[in-house]
């Protein structure tokens, strides 16, 4: 065993030797190392495709080019593993007919038809064996070289190797137990239970483990074979447009999407669009989908300012940002695309941009972020190919558009609002205070970045006077609920006819902020 270990590891370094790894990574000299070292190796390059929140898009581009080519398994080991996994005796006392010849084999799982006793047809994903345990060993490897490795500098800064190899390892973990892939499949359909043009295929719970996936059976067509869905009557426009409008509500209502939408995993089935292979699903959380959203809207109204707001708010910052900096990346990005009619704007194209003016200013953004950009890349070249005339941000601005309004939702942000305003209102004097006895002794530092233009000084003149207002509503509260504890005569609904009149001011004071955020949600 420590024999074939070594060996593997003279393998990895010759192979990395003989690329030149040591003086720079460059895209396509990593793709080639990745074929070179075998199957898992590719693997581990297509899941590092979708992370360009780790690496420059540069190398995603390439990476997402790989192809496994891995050769089958002999059926009689997938009968074993089979018979293995579920106790039995012989792979018949589950199934009726198990196809020898595998519909698919990847350097992780191999697929077969197969026929359950009560008649139903399925496919059957098995594990390669010990496949967990060779990517291990290999990633361990990996680790110990990892010193030797970096990317090309005149691609951007110097990225850590050993988080790619983390983030790698824990992904490829995910897509090599099945009941992961069974748990998406699951949430999927009930996500999309309402949705009558939209499918994916069933998990056959009972019989799921893993090492091994049981589900439904599809026998439909690829949507690349445009000409042959024509020809059985269907509209390619209408399978365009409702693609195009599921995606976005996986995107933006669900935050739970297929990450990797190639015609491959995407079928049409009796008037249905089937996604299949859900073992890689991005995520996004609720506030990850509001700022997603209002980034796009940023964009589209040219608002630079709030989208360096969005960017520093979701993203994680390696290093204290230069604001000047980044403003002038974003402000370039947008005027980039600001002569152009926003309806036909490449939106992955746009992501994937905006997340390389984020990666050369040391912010990460969320995975979820990062697969969104990837997927839409992969998913405008499908729907180019399905319709060309399709307009993709115009069903997301109507998708947008049509949204119900979360009133409570609304009303619980605004809450939330005047109380932290409230809160730092009380908080003013005592801080003027402190300020007025630091200037006096001479003690006080200003420092002051102005950065693009007269708008921030604009947006600063807005806050403060929304913090005033703010002061005055919670002065009024307070001081109308203490003269309503006093015998003041002149009453007005029982209560001291000052203290009614504060209230009331305060309740317009409290409606005006209230609007104002809802109008700028």
């Amino acid at each position: 065993m420590a024999e074939k270990k070594n060996s593997r590891i003279h393998e990895i370094l010759a192979i990395l030797k003989e690329n030149d790894a040591t003086h720079g990574m460059t895209p396509r000299k990593l793709c080639r190392i990745l074929e070179q070292l075998g199957p898992t190796f590719i693997k581990l390059g297509q899941i590092l495709s979708m992370r360009s929140d780790l690496i420059p898009a540069a190398y995603c581009d390439e990476l997402a080019k790989l192809r496994t080519h891995a050769e089958a398994m002999p059926f009689p080991e997938v009968r074993q593993i089979i018979e293995e996994e579920y106790g039995i005796k012989s792979w018949k006392e589950v199934f009726s007919a198990l196809d020898p010849q595998p519909v698919g084999s990847a350097s992780i799982a191999q697929v077969h038809k197969a026929v359950l006793k009560n008649g139903k047809a399925v496919v059957v994903k098995v594990c390669r064996p010990g496949i967990r345990k060779t990517m291990g060993e290999d990633i361990a490897i990996l680790r110990k070289a990892v010193g030797l490795v970096r990317f090309a500098p005149e691609l951007g800064d110097p990225l850590d190797f050993r988080v790619v190899i983390e983030e790698m390892w824990a992904a490829a973990q995910q897509e090599m137990d099945f009941l992961m892939e069974a748990s998406h499949l699951q949430e999927f359909a009930k996500l999309n239970a309402d949705v009558a043009y939209v499918a994916c295929p069933a998990v056959e719970k009972g019989l799921t483990t893993s090492r091994i996936l049981v589900m439904e059976y599809v026998d439909g067509i690829p949507i690349d074979q445009r000409e042959k869905l024509i020809a059985l009557g269907y509209d390619m426009s209408e399978i365009a447009k409702k693609l195009a409008e599921n995606y976005t509500k996986q995107v933006l209502d669900d935050g739970f999407f297929h990450a990797d939408p190639h015609p491959g995993n995407i079928l049409i089935r009796d008037g249905k669009i089937v996604w299949l292979d859900l073992g890689m699903v991005g995520k996004l959380s609720s506030r990850d989908r509001e700022q997603f959203t209002a980034a796009i809207q940023a964009i589209a109204e040219g608002d630079i300012y709030e989208l360096e707001n969005i960017v520093l708010s979701i993203g994680v910052l390696r290093q204290k940002p230069d604001r000047s900096a980044l403003y002038n990346d974003l402000e370039l990005m947008v005027d980039r695309y600001g002569d152009m009619d926003f309806a036909s704007l490449n939106l992955g194209q746009l992501m994937m941009e905006m997340i390389d003016v984020t990666n050369r200013n040391h912010i990460g953004l969320p995975q979820g972020v990062s697969m969104v950009g990837r997927g839409l890349v992969t998913l405008e070249g499908v729907l180019a190919e399905a319709d060309p005339e399709l307009n993709f941000i115009e069903i997301v601005k109507q998708h947008l558009a049509g949204r119900k309004p979360d009133l409570k939702k609304d009303l619980t942000a605004a809450a939330a609002a005047i109380l932290a305003a409230f809160r730092k209102g009380l908080d003013v004097p005592v801080q003027l205070a402190d300020l007025l006895k630091m200037a006096v002794k001479g003690q006080t530092r200003i420092n002051l970045e102005i950065t693009g233009s007269e708008e921030p000084l604009s947006r600063i003149d807005v806050m403060v006077n929304k913090l005033i207002m703010a002061v005055i509503c919670a002065g009024l509260l307070v001081g109308s609920s203490l003269i309503c504890t006093t015998d003041m005569q002149g009453r007005l609904f029982g209560i001291p006819a000052l203290g009614a009149v504060g209230f009331l001011i305060a309740a317009v004071l409290g409606m005006i902020i209230v609007y104002d955020i809802l109008r700028k949600k």
